[in-house]
């Protein structure tokens, strides 16, 4: 067992509950127009993950293509005047804390989101459902982002882009898994 080894259900928790945390701080600290809460937060946390992963190359790997998925579902999003980012600098192109997020939401599949590599249809329903609800939360509590009216438009495209984007994310995770 080396320094950085955790046991596995420790290691399952830690992901968790660290990914929620970088997003409470990414979305409160974007709330204030602040980028450093989420940078520094998904920092640690990434890096946490990465040495205490028996797959770092994979999470490395799933981490950069969700980095590409970040800037076509958010690009998109700010882009059509769906949805407007608080802190956002570059105008339709995503801030750096959402960013921040997604990078740390790729540590959390081979993790304690692994169950979407055997079930297509939770990682449709995660990306439908629970995504833009999560928009939504960011905006009702943190005022983080914006949904133009109506809000349901901005609901569908985040939902439909990011059902594509996890059945993408599931699908590299499943072949380095050799599933």
């Amino acid at each position: 067992m080396t320094p950085w080894t955790v046991p596995a259900r420790g290691r399952w928790w830690a992901n968790l509950l660290g990914n929620q945390g970088v997003w409470l701080c990414a979305v409160a600290g974007a709330g204030h127009g602040w980028q450093w809460p989420a940078l520094l937060a998904a920092g640690l946390y990434v890096a946490s993950q990465l040495l205490t992963s028996p797959r770092a190359r994979t999470d490395l790997l799933l981490m950069l293509l969700a980095l590409g998925c970040a800037i076509g579902v958010d690009g998109l999003a700010a882009s059509s005047g769906a949805v407007q980012y608080a802190a956002s600098p570059w105008g339709w192109f995503p801030p750096p804390w959402i960013l921040a997020l997604w990078a740390s939401f790729a540590m959390t599949l081979t993790t304690s989101l692994s169950i979407l590599q055997r079930h297509w249809t939770l990682a449709v329903v995660l990306g439908q459902l629970l995504a833009p609800l999560a928009y939504v939360s960011a905006e009702r509590g943190f005022s983080a982002v914006h949904f133009a009216s109506p809000i349901w438009h901005g609901m569908v495209l985040l939902g439909s882009a990011w059902a594509v984007s996890l059945l993408l994310l599931r699908a590299v995770a499943m072949r380095r898994a050799g599933l």
